[in-house]
């Protein structure tokens, strides 16, 4: 999925870049530490600035800077690009302490939701190689979308709707959370997301059961 393949790509190269300037300031640092006790007793040059060496440090951290702002910039442009083809729409909304997910272009007004208790956990079921536009919101306190193995995640605000458009390639079954501590039940908030084949996906909007399941 390109939000997992954006994310896992960004952070990994952030990572290394942090991981490398940390272990050069760490080396200079344990460089200073043993060139002063290695000098200790010697006269101070009374030297207060060195200002080439402190122009070069101000330029490599300002290239590196300039870089990560705009390398994450383009990665970010490159996973919201606008989907080809129009996309499905599914209503989301959070409450204490379970989901909802309708589906407005079903004819039947096709609806899912549940307890949120033992194995009583909303569907939301959406067409693979489709793109989806979930649409957000909550009826009574914040709530967070999440879904961690697709690195998707978003809030959910009473009197508000927020917007996102995910196109998952491939058929499966990925399990969901809320993200956002928002009650006593706060842990129990988890629901599943299913990725069907687009015929299949279609009976469902209109009333059919999904294969192999009660969603």
């Amino acid at each position: 999925m390109t939000q997992r393949r954006v994310f896992g790509t960004v952070f990994a190269l952030e990572s290394a870049i942090a991981g490398f300037v940390f272990l050069v300031v760490l080396a200079l640092l344990g460089y200073a530490l043993l060139r002063r006790r290695a000098t200790r007793g010697t006269p101070v040059t009374g030297q207060p600035e060195r200002p080439v060496l402190e122009k070069y440090y101000v330029g490599v951290l300002t290239a590196f800077a300039v870089f990560l702002v705009a390398w994450t910039a383009w990665q970010n442009h490159n996973e919201h690009r606008p989907p080809r083809t129009a996309p499905v729409t599914v209503d989301v909304t959070g409450f204490q302490w379970c989901w909802k997910f309708s589906y407005p272009q079903s004819p039947v007004k096709r609806s899912v939701t549940g307890t949120c208790r033992g194995k009583d956990l909303p569907t939301l079921v959406v067409p693979a190689g489709r793109p989806v536009r979930l649409r957000l919101t909550a009826k009574d306190v914040i709530h967070s979308l999440w879904i961690p193995d697709l690195r998707y995640k978003m809030d959910a605000f009473p009197d508000h709707v927020n917007t996102f458009t995910l196109t998952l390639d491939h058929e499966g079954r990925w399990r969901g959370r809320c993200a956002e501590f928002c009650g006593e039940r706060h842990y129990a908030m988890d629901f599943w997301i299913k990725a069907v084949p687009p015929d299949e996906y279609d009976r469902f909007l209109h009333g059919q059961p999904l294969a192999g399941a009660a969603a």
